[in-house]
């Protein structure tokens, strides 16, 4: 089976952030590394070369594939700030209705500005996401 790509690299987060070059788009990720520290109790680690990782969780398919994930994260992308919701979004509309101009994947939630959401809304959102993986991967 191939390997992921994407695991911890062990560089450093402070590093990383430091290389952001748009000062609003950085300080958008220091707010979402002290939320993410918070809500999962874990200390951000680099996942490959762009994501920010809070805590783990281990994972096996019927296939067999099993592999380690982190409950929550984001990466500062060049068109949005990309958080990893790894429960998906389908039982948060309430929070999602709330949030803010935003955008979503299966697992990703694409935003521009933090600036422009219910921070209270967003931190909802990862409580809830982090609670469920938890329950589902204990």
């Amino acid at each position: 089976m191939a390997e992921l790509k994407t695991r911890p690299s062990g560089a450093s987060v402070e590093a990383f952030l430091q290389g952001v070059a748009d000062e609003a788009r950085r300080e958008d990720c220091r707010t979402l590394l002290a939320l993410m520290r918070r809500v999962t109790g874990a200390e951000p680690e680099m996942w490959g070369p762009s994501i920010i990782g809070f805590g783990t969780y281990h994972y096996v398919y019927a296939s067999g594939r099993e592999g380690d994930w982190f409950l929550t994260g984001f990466s500062p992308r060049k068109r949005d700030l990309t958080l990893y919701i790894m429960a998906g979004f389908s039982a948060y509309d309430d929070l999602l209705a709330r949030l803010g101009p935003h955008k979503t994947g299966k697992s990703c939630l694409y935003v521009k500005r933090l600036g422009d959401l219910d921070l209270e809304a967003l931190e909802a959102l990862v409580v809830a996401s982090v609670k469920h993986m938890r329950e589902a991967y204990a």
